[in-house]
């Protein structure tokens, strides 16, 4: 019984033109990072769970994908987590392996195992695929590419500033418009818990927060409260939910409110500081917003964090990032400050297929086809076939000595624009036949006559 053909949830397959416009993201992309003097690096496709769990907050890591321990190994699984119901145990006990839920954390890792070979401050950018158990939707799937650039082992706010213009610099070559930079602090999100007394459950509050664009403001209140705070100093901070405020006015409620915390006015000075030379730097395309509801759920963030989405579409975030001050410490490399940005692919190509931005030419499209009509016309074609590919055009042979219908109907289906045809008369003469596909005209000439055809254009 031959089987159905199906694909796992969460996962694609991806044709030519998909891969084309992907792509044309990734380089320009790559450029920048490449102009602002970042390098790449690569990682595993998976890591030691052990790695990567505790390192994202507990909703995510019930989102790791687990790799199933083989052979020998598997006589390791915990019955008796079974029996009691202790699924997480259990499942933890068949898995040594995790495929990799970002790319900070195996930077990180990577970064400490090698840190005797690295020069600090290091700039790396790495362009690969993770992989999340979450619910497929509109721009969310299992499987996607991040696009990040990291900085270690500076705590320079410069880092941030240049974060916010390679922002710039990919969304306005991207010519993508409409698209706003929130920024926020965790330093400010932390010393807001201790003020309301729940600093103790901090990872709770910033995950209430991290889904008010899932759940709504006033959903989002509703749980902060069920923390136990009581209404009075609820009451302090709900100017964080206020919309449409001036960025002056947020950072004097927080200079207000946060006055007796240390670490609260270190995360406003920082803020300030950010602000007030983005000012005098300008922005191209981006817009700058202080949302103090932003609070990036990720466990490992500790100071500045951003969110870029689109102000016409909303499909979530297309790009993110913070900084982190010592997430190699998990790994024994101590003090090192990091701070880093990623862009997510899938839901950018999305915003640039709505809005028509994505280049119509395929630069990868074939320019000719050769008929076949036999070993003999075939041989006499492939001497055109490798003198054209030496000048850079791409160009194909019809594999089978097929009808010149059948063939004629493979071109039209691939919209190639040119087909030769090399038949006995054209092998007896020693020329080419040249077919216009669009327009149906066809002219014999000789080889050069054919390769003056095609390199003219160029």
């Amino acid at each position: 019984m031959s089987l159905k053909p199906r694909i796992s949830k969460g996962t694609r397959d991806f044709n030519s033109q998909e891969i084309a416009d992907r792509e044309y993201i990734f380089d320009i992309i790559k450029k920048n990072f490449q102009l602002y003097g970042y390098q790449p690096i690569e990682t595993p496709s998976f890591e030691l769970r052990e790695n990567l769990l505790g390192k994202y907050g507990e909703d995510a890591d019930r989102l790791v994908f687990k790799i199933l321990n083989s052979g020998e190994k598997l006589r390791n699984a915990d019955l008796s987590a079974l029996e009691d119901n202790l699924l997480t145990k259990f499942s933890n006990s068949l898995s040594e392996k995790a495929l990799r839920y970002d790319l900070t954390v195996p930077l990180a890792r990577y970064v400490s195992q090698n840190q005797n070979e690295i020069t600090f401050p290091f700039k790396r950018y790495q362009i690969q695929p993770v992989w999340r158990a979450d619910r497929p939707q509109k721009g969310r799937f299992q499987e996607f590419y991040q696009c990040d650039a990291d900085l270690l082992g500076s705590d320079s706010l410069w880092s941030e500033i240049e974060f916010i213009k390679l922002f710039d610099s990919v969304f306005t070559d991207l010519k993508l418009g409409g698209v706003n930079l929130k920024i926020n602090n965790r330093k400010i999100l932390y010393s807001i818990s201790e003020l309301i007394s729940i600093n103790d459950r901090f990872s709770e509050f910033t995950s209430i927060l991290d889904k008010i664009d899932k759940i709504g403001i006033e959903e989002a209140k509703k749980l902060i409260l069920l923390t136990g705070i009581s209404n009075e100093k609820f009451k302090k901070i709900e100017f964080l939910f206020l919309k449409d405020v001036p960025v002056n006015d947020k950072i004097l409620n927080l200079k207000l409110l946060l006055s007796n915390s240390k670490i609260g006015t270190d995360g406003i000075s920082e803020i300030e500081f950010i602000f007030n030379t983005i000012d005098q730097l300008n922005l191209e395309t981006i817009n700058l917003e202080l949302d103090l509801t932003l609070a990036r759920g990720l466990n490992y963030y500790t100071g500045t964090i951003f969110e870029a989405v689109s102000n016409s579409i909303d499909i979530g975030s297309i790009a993110a990032g913070g900084r982190y001050d010592d997430l190699t410490s998990i790994f024994g490399l101590n003090n090192i400050s990091g701070v880093g940005i990623s862009f997510g692919l899938d839901r950018i190509l999305f915003l640039l297929k709505e809005q028509g931005l994505l280049p119509q030419k395929n630069e990868d499209k074939i320019e000719v086809m050769f008929t076949n009509f036999g070993n003999k016309e075939s041989l006499f074609s492939y001497n055109a076939i490798m003198k054209l590919r030496e000048k850079g055009i791409i160009c194909e042979l019809y594999p089978n000595d097929s009808k010149l219908k059948k063939q004629i109907s493979y071109a039209n289906k691939k919209g190639i624009p040119f087909i030769v045809l090399v038949g006995e008369n054209e092998l007896y003469m020693r020329k080419y036949t040249l077919k216009n596909m669009s327009n149906g005209s066809q002219k014999t000439i000789d080889l050069q006559g054919l390769i003056s055809n095609f390199t003219k254009k160029k």
